[in-house]
């Protein structure tokens, strides 16, 4: 009987390792997940700023599940799987301010002309804008911003609605907000008319999971206090961001004072907004330049985004914001490019940069913005200027999948001393090998994944075919 109760026993010791019962050291089963990226450097952009060497991020759904050491991998089993080897992973970048469709007149324009937003920019829009033009357009940007890394992108024009498919098809996020103003524009004949085309192209677009409609009453220029009044309110009714300029040139205060409203000699134009009741954390300010102390208080005060667009103020001589002491004030501050006619390079890349050359010239002083600080902006801060900063910007369990995978064994990556440097001083956009957004990889060996080149080039080339024959007739 020996033997047979041995059999037994072995039997019921087989039993209890299938089923895990009363085993100490069963294995824990393996979870199926989406996607996961193993061997990379990870920049999470967390409060703690923890950086992983060899790091993993498992991806569910459209959301983070888990972050860490790479030794977490072995607990998962993915769908897909990317292999960083080594790269850097971080939060996708956000462009805070942008035209997009303005691609389509991109370096027209250039060479010393006099005044190019009447010679060129306003007779291009004026002859060639229309929805199909839009629409293609924004495909294109769209296109750039993802190779770029970007995964989010603030814009305000026109025909929102046709920016907003070509955003979504491309696959990134998008705040993208129909502009209001004074005058007859090509979706809206009459003056104030894109108030009413906002209201419907809200309610169709208000739940897409990578669109964000919002308002964008022009300026504090060109919109009268009752009609800024009148965004605010539907924003706040709708709980939608509203997108506006604000202090973007020397000659503001005066420009609103002559067509919009007097404003007294001893108000800024902050305190004219605040006075009227416009200020609001549903406010994304494009430029914010002309300001002072007192007024960076009030916008702190208010909750604020400010968008942070050096590179086309520069451009344009318009000025410098002060962005380092309301970075360092902790106002809600990101950074932006403007539109492509302005800046002409999208990415964020170049921005960051550029950032801190306008902040430390003037100064003579180098601790101005630390490459960390740049990237800050370049993610968490264009996360809390929209609001979103408990859905994006950083790479935490819990929050949407938005993430990039930038190449270090390029030769302008190399040496990586300093992950934050080499992001902020060293790369290019053409680093991007991987753009990932609500999980979904986008942008996959810099080769986008949603998006027929071919057929989109069909659309393309006839347009800007169109745009170069006509601008022949502005030189």
């Amino acid at each position: 009987m020996k033997s047979i109760r041995v059999k037994l026993s072995s039997l019921f010791i087989c039993t209890l390792l299938f089923t895990g019962i009363g085993v100490s050291n069963a294995k824990t089963p393996i979870k199926i997940v989406d996607l996961m990226i193993t061997h990379a450097q990870i920049l999470t952009m967390n409060k703690d700023k923890k950086v992983y060497g060899n790091g993993v991020i498992i991806v569910k759904d459209n959301r983070i599940l888990a972050i860490g050491d790479n030794a977490i991998a072995s607990k998962y089993k993915a769908k897909k799987t990317i292999n960083a080897d080594g790269d850097i992973a971080m939060p996708g970048m956000i462009n805070l301010h942008n035209h997009i469709p303005m691609v389509a007149f991109r370096g027209l324009g250039e060479n010393g002309v006099d005044n190019r937003l009447f010679k060129f920019f306003f007779p291009l829009e004026k002859k060639l804008l229309t929805r199909d033009l839009i629409r293609i357009a924004s495909r294109q940007g769209a296109m750039e911003l993802a190779l770029s890394g970007v995964t989010m992108v603030a814009d305000m024009y026109y025909h929102e609605d046709e920016v907003a498919k070509s955003v979504a098809e491309v696959g990134i996020r998008g705040v993208l907000g129909e502009t209001v103003m004074q005058f007859p524009v090509v979706d809206a004949p009459e003056p104030y008319g894109g108030f009413a085309y906002a209201k419907k192209y809200i309610a169709e677009w208000k739940n897409h999971p990578l669109i964000t409609p919002a308002i964008a009453p022009h300026a504090t220029y060109t919109v009268t206090p009752e009609w800024l009044l009148k965004s605010k309110k539907l924003a706040e009714k709708e709980n939608i961001p509203m997108l506006v300029h604000i202090t973007e040139s020397a000659g503001e205060k005066k420009l609103i004072s002559e067509r919009i409203n007097p404003i007294a000699d001893d108000k800024s134009i902050i305190e004219y907004l605040e006075d009227m009741g416009f200020l609001s954390d549903k406010l994304l300010a494009a430029h914010v330049i002309f300001l002072n102390k007192k007024d960076m208080q009030i916008l702190k005060k208010y909750g604020v985004g400010i968008s942070h667009n050096p590179k086309a103020n520069s451009r344009a001589g318009t000025g410098m914001s002060p962005a380092w002491e309301m970075y360092k004030m902790n106002l809600d501050i990101g950074l932006g490019t403007d539109g492509p006619m302005s800046s002409n390079q999208m990415d964020i890349f170049n921005v960051m940069g550029y950032a801190a050359t306008v902040a430390r010239l003037p100064s003579k002083d180098e601790s101005r913005f630390t490459s960390y600080e740049l990237v800050d902006m370049a993610t968490m801060g264009g996360a809390r200027a929209l609001d979103m900063e408990n859905e994006i910007g950083s790479l935490e369990v819990g929050k949407k999948a938005d993430i990039i995978i930038v190449d270090t064994d390029a030769a302008n990556t190399q040496p990586n001393y300093d992950p934050y440097a080499t992001i902020a001083f060293s790369a290019y956009p053409q680093n991007v090998t991987h753009t990932i957004v609500d999980g979904k990889v986008i942008v996959e060996n810099g080769k986008l994944t949603t998006i027929d080149i071919k057929e989109h080039n069909k659309q393309w080339g006839p347009l800007t075919q169109k745009v170069a024959e006509f601008a022949k007739t502005l030189e």
